[in-house]
């Protein structure tokens, strides 16, 4: 685990700690099912065990389920399946679709112009697998985008529970597709569905957000089940 420092006051200094492990989890720094051992995250971040206990106790409140709390046995990262995988990608499929729709139809000339926005910041930056930095930088552009095509919808509630799903499925993106080279032009896709947004064909659009997500989860799922399969077919070979 790269050793980091803070420099905050406790508060803040917890929220640092937080979105950093936030960050290595969805990036697989720390890996599905990892224990969290307080005393190698203190020796890692430079920190004390107060601001440390605070940020594994908001993660584990958080409704991206990054970490889970174990009773009387501390912390843990969040395990993977299959079965969840399916789940968020139908849940996904659903409630970001609803929520475009109900966008596209509430939307003003602000809403169109920040689409674009969100998505001449997202092609400017490209994705570079080699470059760790680009990669960080492309997954917030990435996030935003997103959010920003739902924002319209005027429904809080929806978009909270949209961003957790959000969350959840990049997770299982970053973790799974990470040497698996994209089978289409993600590029491209987030352009038409941009497109169909803004000049407000809402059956286009959705239909285009929809067949983004469900393509995306199931090439997520065909890596993950390939690395469980050979995962089970080492641990046969070592016993």
């Amino acid at each position: 685990m790269p050793e980091a420092k803070f420099e905050n006051s406790p508060l803040t200094l917890a929220s640092a700690i937080a979105e950093r492990l936030r960050e290595q989890i969805a990036r697989g720094d720390i890996l599905p099912g990892q224990k969290l051992r307080l005393d190698d995250l203190r020796a890692a971040f430079g920190v004390s065990l107060s601001p440390l206990r605070e940020a594994l106790s908001r993660l584990s409140a958080e409704s991206d389920g990054f970490v889970v709390m174990e009773d009387q046995r501390g912390y843990r990262v969040a395990p993977v399946s299959a079965d969840n995988l399916v789940e968020v990608t139908k849940l996904r499929a659903e409630y970001e679709c609803f929520a475009l729709r109900e966008a596209i139809r509430q939307g003003d000339d602000t809403w169109e112009s920040e689409i674009i926005a969100a998505l001449y910041r997202l092609d400017k930056i490209g994705r570079n697998d080699a470059d760790p930095e680009r990669v960080q930088q492309w997954e917030i552009a990435h996030r935003v985008l997103h959010q920003t095509l739902l924002s319209a919808c005027r429904m809080p509630l929806l978009l909270q529970f949209c961003a957790t799903l959000h969350d959840r499925s990049d997770r299982y993106r970053r973790l799974f597709l990470q040497r698996h080279p994209i089978d289409r032009d993600v590029a491209q896709e987030h352009q038409d569905i941009c497109k169909a947004a803004v000049a407000r064909q809402a059956d286009d659009a959705v239909a285009l957000l929809r067949r983004h997500i469900e393509r995306t989860g199931a090439n997520v799922l065909h890596a993950l089940t390939e690395r469980h399969a050979a995962d089970a077919g080492t641990a046969a070979i070592e016993s």
